[in-house]
């Protein structure tokens, strides 16, 4: 298949727009028109990793960290991100990252930390701002539903575990042709009042494009009137973090040995305990020490995370337990989930999980 087939899928899963202002995702090397039959997933792309797609033959290495972050000015292979580039290249291999943008899903990394702890009732910790839009247009009581499908069909009009959600309210409209104008319903240069719906539909700003499109095409007017409104609402579908429960309230040192059980580490760096029992749960994989204030504000009675330093655990102040997992550890589940998405899109797409450990840490114990 084509390799923008694969992008499709997984842009549909998680969009770039998702992702963090900091963050380089989506295809770093290759041509998405190009055709590929094997990809590799892995954490991060390294010398092993790359030596491991290439012996496998595969043309395409899916990575969850991004090889490049930052503007590369040469590609000399004088260091390890223009080397890893020069041989992808070479060996016609296309590189495609997803990160952040599937960090923010409710299905995505945090969602996966939060299967293998048994967390339910999972809610974004910190929701997405500025993500969310109203349509608003006007559309003949006999062509609403027609347009309204064709909306809904692109994704848009999602709120929650909510599909297809929309407002109408019916009214009049009027209009005169002039010009050069073809009107549907009408005489040229006379007034027309047609009985019309207005209809409100939630957008999220990756649907914004498809949406307009879907509504002008199944729209009966040569000109739609609509309005595009950005919202300030968080978008509690999309956002750092997440927050579940326990089934079952836990004492601290129960819930670490579930946490080291389950989210497999050497070790947990950890806050000091206070005899509280654990039952809300936040949890952000990587970097998530941001997050700390978010927890203790939604009550959490833990928070697991990674890459916190000596001072972040002072801010526990007895009012949480702060549990640093490591980085590699928190998102080592991500390849699986990237891997069984994939397979679930294109059953018969060669895809495999790399057998590399990309941990650059390692624990003397």
């Amino acid at each position: 298949m084509q390799l923008k087939q694969i992008i499709n899928a997984l842009e549909n899963w998680a969009p770039k727009s998702d992702a963090e202002d900091f963050d380089n995702v989506g295809l770093l090397v290759g041509d998405p028109s190009a055709e590929v039959n094997k990809a590799l997933v892995t954490l991060d792309v390294t010398d092993d990793v790359m030596e491991e797609a290439i012996d496998e033959k595969a043309d395409l290495i899916i990575t969850f960290h991004p090889l490049i972050f930052k503007g590369l000015k040469r590609l000399s292979g004088n260091s390890r991100v223009e080397r890893l580039v020069v041989k992808a290249i070479q060996n016609n291999i296309a590189i495609y990252a997803i990160h952040t943008n599937l960090d923010a899903q409710l299905d995505g990394v945090n969602g996966r930390i939060c299967s293998q702890l048994g967390l339910k009732n999972n809610q974004i910790l910190m929701p997405k701002n500025h993500n969310l839009h109203k349509l608003v247009f006007y559309v003949p009581h006999k062509d609403a539903k027609k347009v309204k499908d064709a909306i809904f069909a692109t994704g848009a009009g999602t709120i929650g575990n909510y599909a297809e959600c929309s407002f109408s309210l019916k009214g009049e409209g009027t209009f005169m042709p002039v010009g050069s104008a073809n009107p549907t319903l009408g005489e040229m240069y006379v007034r027309h009042t047609e009985p019309e719906t207005k209809v409100e539909i939630l957008v999220q700003s990756h649907q914004i494009g498809v949406a307009l499109k879907a509504m002008r095409d199944a729209h009966p007017y040569e000109e739609v009137a609509y309005d595009l409104i950005a919202l300030k609402n968080p978008d509690q579908t999309k956002g750092m973090g997440q927050i579940g429960e326990l089934e079952n309230p836990m004492n601290e040192d129960d819930f670490l040995k579930l946490v080291k059980t389950n989210l497999p580490t050497d070790c947990i760096r950890h806050s000091n305990l206070s005899g509280k029992k654990i039952k809300k749960v936040a949890v952000l994989g990587g970097s998530g020490a941001f997050g700390i204030a978010a927890a203790k504000a939604a009550g959490a009675d833990a928070f697991v995370t990674a890459d916190m330093k000596y001072h972040d655990f002072f801010l526990a102040d007895e009012d949480i337990l702060l549990c640093d997992i490591g980085h590699y550890e928190s998102e080592q589940f991500t390849k699986n989930h990237i891997t069984s998405y994939i397979t679930e899109k294109f059953p018969n797409f060669a895809i495999l999980i790399s057998g590399i450990n990309t941990n650059p840490i390692n624990y003397y114990i």
